[in-house]
């Protein structure tokens, strides 16, 4: 995909800063997925930076009301936003049990739009630490708006690629994945067109080194056994398929407009480098720290200034090996089939990430082998066909395509697991 005449920059770019609302004073900040780990690490970046940042909102799913209260009251936020409308009643007792007598209650809002109506707020800077691709409509509100864009929300954006692209600035999103913020930083290095080739680093999760046919038995508690990362189960079996390498693969082709074929993955298992960009006179910058997100949140949050301390640092004294291996493309099917469905481009990434999500929850609910996930990922993308590509895509269509891959996911799961009960 190549970027449209009104936008000749890379939807991430670290020589151009978007920054409509430059003041002096704190940034204001707003937070969807508060909840979450990605929200969760950044409030406690916000509360030790209390003089960079200010959170003026909050969103989250509705299922740990009384955490969401605790962060509201922390951060003396306005508005405090949940998907699940019916969690409303007790996210006024939560509430109401944080807030002392005479303290003001913030604004609630509730439904599926609700993260959309708060992203598009009075801010500078929204995070989007959503997962999955209900996080699509929160990102475009915040573009339309204008708002910077911390982007955590790599689903949104690749589902809803031509739909991004044709909203942002140059400058406009700002990647808060480790990855992508290893290869925003390094990119800073050079101009674009020294750029050779983009480097992708995969921990390799803890299947690292095993054959296709030695992961056929493996069980949910192994999948979820990841040796760097600490995540939420559906992001640690996407670790562990090496789904979540395909994704960023497709991510970094869309933020950093470089073909696909110059978009590598090399596995790293003590996850030190997170990405590298190698330029044209054969020098390669590596982006590295311990493996923390604060530090790619501080970045999604403060560029283009760093923020001191936000994340652990090397001790050089202490001695360490760093190692990288090439990726078994077999065991591993799922990054060139993410490459295929990013080439294919339209309502493809869509249905990639959609029939993926369903086998990931039946593969934790026993109902298909760790194998079976991305044999049933790749079906669904087969019978998708070719989409239909170009400027005409619109939220519709992708909405339409994630329901019918999630449908025929579904249906190919109760055959799999119908045929192995038989067996």
């Amino acid at each position: 995909m190549t970027d449209s005449p009104a936008h000749p920059a890379p939807l991430a770019d670290p020589h151009r800063v978007y920054d409509p609302l430059a003041g002096d004073g704190p940034k204001d900040v707003v937070i969807l997925g508060s909840t979450g780990s990605i929200g969760t690490q950044a409030i406690d970046l916000v509360l030790r930076n209390p003089d960079r940042f200010r959170v003026t909102a909050l969103s989250a799913n509705g299922g740990r009301v009384s955490l969401l209260a605790e962060q509201a009251h922390r951060l003396r936020v306005r508005t405090v936003a949940v998907a699940r409308e019916d969690a409303v009643p007790a996210l006024r007792e939560a509430l109401s049990a944080a807030y002392g007598p005479g303290e003001q209650l913030p604004e609630i809002l509730a439904g599926p739009d609700a993260a959309a109506q708060i992203a598009s707020s009075d801010c500078h800077t929204v995070l989007n630490g959503i997962t999955g691709s209900i996080g699509l409509a929160p990102t475009l509100a915040a573009l339309e708006a204008g708002r910077t864009l911390a982007l955590a929300n790599k689903e949104s954006l690749i589902v809803g690629g031509p739909l991004v692209k044709a909203l942002a600035e140059p400058g406009q999103i700002i990647p808060v994945d480790s990855e992508h913020a290893a290869l925003f930083q390094s990119l800073a290095a050079g101009t674009r067109a020294d750029v050779r080739k983009l480097v992708v680093t995969a921990s390799g999760g803890p299947f690292r080194g095993r054959t296709k046919q030695e992961l056929a038995d493996v069980t949910v508690e192994d999948a979820l056994a990841h040796p760097t990362w600490a995540m939420g189960p559906v992001i640690t079996v996407n670790s562990a398929t090496l789904v979540n390498k395909g994704l960023e693969v497709i991510e970094a082709h869309l933020l950093y407009d470089i073909p696909f074929d110059r978009i590598e993955v090399v596995v790293h298992p003590q996850s030190y480098v997170h990405s590298m960009v190698e330029f044209t006179d054969g020098s390669t910058i590596a982006q590295a720290t311990p493996p923390d997100m604060r530090g790619p949140i501080a970045i999604g949050l403060g560029w283009p200034e760093r923020v001191p301390d936000a994340a652990p640092a090397f001790s050089w004294n202490t001695a360490s090996t760093w190692e990288f291996f090439p990726l078994d493309n077999e065991a591993f099917p799922s990054v060139n089939l993410a490459r295929h469905v990013g080439q294919l481009a339209g309502t493809a990434p869509a249905v990639f990430n959609a029939a993926n999500e369903e086998c990931v929850e039946a593969f934790l609910g026993g109902a298909l082998p760790f194998n079976g996930i991305m044999e049933t990922v790749t079906r669904v993308v087969e019978e998708h066909g070719t989409p239909a590509t170009g400027t005409s895509l619109t939220v519709s269509d992708v909405l339409e395509a994630e329901t019918w891959a999630r449908a025929r996911a579904r249906e190919l799961t109760a055959t799999t697991a119908t045929a192995e009960a038989r067996a």
